[in-house]
């Protein structure tokens, strides 16, 4: 990304900034997951923007940044777009949501990345066990809409 956008270390800022204070359903810092979601794109070669959606993967959709405030944000188009293709709907059924983020350049690396770091069994194991056998359950339905291997 170049100017007049944001630079990575800017939208890491802003995504700290916008979930300050939220915890993960293990109580950890929201922003751990944001981190290694978006090191899970770097590992996996996503570009840049893929890199910025990654910070901002969960943003819309946790009300941390309203979909007006990330349109407004100095962002590269291709960025918002996987944002908002990774961003959950209220009542959209997991073929609907599926669908979105296969018809989006990139968003399918960023919610790949968010899969692998959700489905962590590190992560999962601290979760009672109906939580984690329902989010694994979960998770898997998702991977094989996308036509993501296990794990």
């Amino acid at each position: 990304m170049s100017e007049p956008y944001m630079t990575l270390a800017q939208v890491e800022a802003l995504a700290r900034r916008a979930h300050e204070g939220q915890t993960d359903k293990a109580g950890r810092p929201y922003a751990d997951h944001l981190q290694a979601v978006a090191d899970g794109v770097r590992a996996r070669g996503g570009t840049d923007e893929q890199i910025a959606a990654a910070w901002l993967h969960d943003a819309v959709e946790d009300d941390a940044l309203s979909e007006d405030g990330l349109m407004a944000t100095p962002l590269p188009r291709g960025v918002k777009d996987m944002v908002l293709a990774v961003t959950r709907r209220g009542g959209e059924s997991p073929e609907t949501y599926t669908a979105r983020i296969l018809a989006t350049p990139g968003a399918l690396l960023v919610k790949e990345a968010d899969l692998a770091h959700n489905a962590d069994p590190a992560r999962l194991a601290v979760l009672d066990e109906p939580t984690r056998t329902r989010l694994a359950a979960k998770y898997a339905r998702v991977r094989a809409l996308l036509g993501l291997s296990a794990g």
